[in-house]
């Protein structure tokens, strides 16, 4: 269950997202997966650091989310020295992979200036938690319930039956 908590360091991250982002109202940045999709935030992101690479209404009015993501990755690839670690059509879901956007976000954050305010801290703690976990963190889960209670009902059947017992189980969990 500690993987559906958001760490310190996401939270740090998340801050300076949004407070770089903050004056972009098409941009409202609440996690690592959706609010990625459209492309507008990683746009917004190196904008508001690096004006003078483009045009901001342009990318964001005229392009699609696919188009918009490319623009970003090639921008942080040609003037940041970012590799263009993600594809564009893996990012435009409803719901992409966190880990990945982490993981450039975090390449971004080492490049770019990097002032976090507490007031931006403060506000994504306030931020409403969402109860959707991820399709992998609801199958460990799911394994893990399903694995406690084959163990109780085996120690139950056993428990009659023998007095002291040695069990060694091991649980095979693909994902």
């Amino acid at each position: 269950m500690a993987g559906l908590q958001q760490t310190n360091s996401e939270k740090i991250l998340l801050s300076w997202v949004r407070q770089s982002t903050r004056n972009y109202p098409q941009v409202n940045v609440i996690n690592f997966t959706s609010s990625w999709s459209d492309g507008l935030a990683f746009n917004a992101l190196l904008h508001s650091h690096r004006p003078d690479l483009f045009d901001w209404n342009s990318v964001a009015s005229q392009q699609s989310p696919v188009q918009r993501l490319d623009h970003a990755f090639n921008i942080a690839r040609q003037h940041l020295g970012i590799e263009k670690l993600l594809d564009p059509e893996d990012v435009a879901t409803a719901c992409p992979d966190k880990k990945s956007i982490l993981m450039y976000v975090t390449s971004l954050f080492q490049v770019l200036p990097q002032q976090v305010t507490m007031e931006a801290i403060r506000e994504v703690e306030m931020l409403p938690r969402h109860s959707r976990v991820t399709r992998e963190e609801h199958i460990q889960v799911h394994h893990q319930q399903r694995f406690s209670q084959e163990v109780s009902c085996f120690n139950f059947l056993l428990s009659p039956c023998f007095s002291k017992v040695v069990v060694s189980l091991t649980c095979p969990v693909s994902l």
